[in-house]
């Protein structure tokens, strides 16, 4: 570089680093397509079964592609023990925080799979089961929300008590299902109205 003109030097700057940076993309999906070749060879062969085709190939292609991921910052001028900080740090911030709030975000996921799903409706009589053989939570629904589904108690002695049940105990439990329509008879003798699902 010392016979250049310095405009040539300095585009040499910017123009190696990214040259590397694509050779080493290009590589690992290289790489990927030829992993993707040999497993499908296997299972022609009938010495891979389908399924675990499937993730040997999802998991070799995250392996490579993660490994690109790391080697692009260093030949940009990144530190690989910076960078293995800085990963390591985030990671255990995020685990902390995903343990931390596990029962909220387990909670507003299923609240999206009641939505989605719709195992009942408000005005639906249920009962949360712990086992078929004893009575569990029973009443009819009067909210939906992020976190919990409240229920209004049909026990005896119980009218007009609200319960709050966490979304996530309808995909814990057995959930026993009353419509809106018809009559059915809840255990206890209560009158119900709706029909056995």
């Amino acid at each position: 570089m010392a016979g250049l003109p310095a405009w040539i030097a300095d585009w040499l700057l910017v123009v190696v680093p990214v040259a590397e940076v694509l050779v080493i993309l290009g590589v690992a999906w290289l790489m990927v397509r030829a992993l993707a070749w040999l497993l499908v060879q296997a299972r022609q062969r009938g010495r891979l079964a389908p399924e675990l085709h499937v993730g040997l190939r999802r998991g070799g292609a995250l392996l490579l592609y993660l490994a690109a991921t790391l080697l692009v910052p260093e030949r940009l001028g990144v530190s690989r023990s910076v960078l293995w900080t800085a990963l390591t740090g985030f990671m255990a911030v995020g685990a902390v925080a995903f343990f931390a709030a596990w029962s909220v975000l387990s909670n507003l996921f299923c609240s999206f799979l009641i939505v989605a799903t719709r195992p009942f409706r408000i005005n639906d009589t249920i009962e949360v089961l712990e086992s078929v053989d004893k009575p569990g939570l029973c009443g009819q629904v009067v909210d939906i929300n992020l976190i919990y589904t409240t229920l209004s108690d049909r026990g005896d002695g119980a009218r007009g008590c609200l319960l709050r049940v966490p979304n996530s105990l309808f995909f814990q439990r057995i959930t026993r299902h009353w419509g809106d329509s018809g009559y059915s008879q809840l255990p206890g003798s209560l009158p119900i109205k709706g029909k056995v699902r």
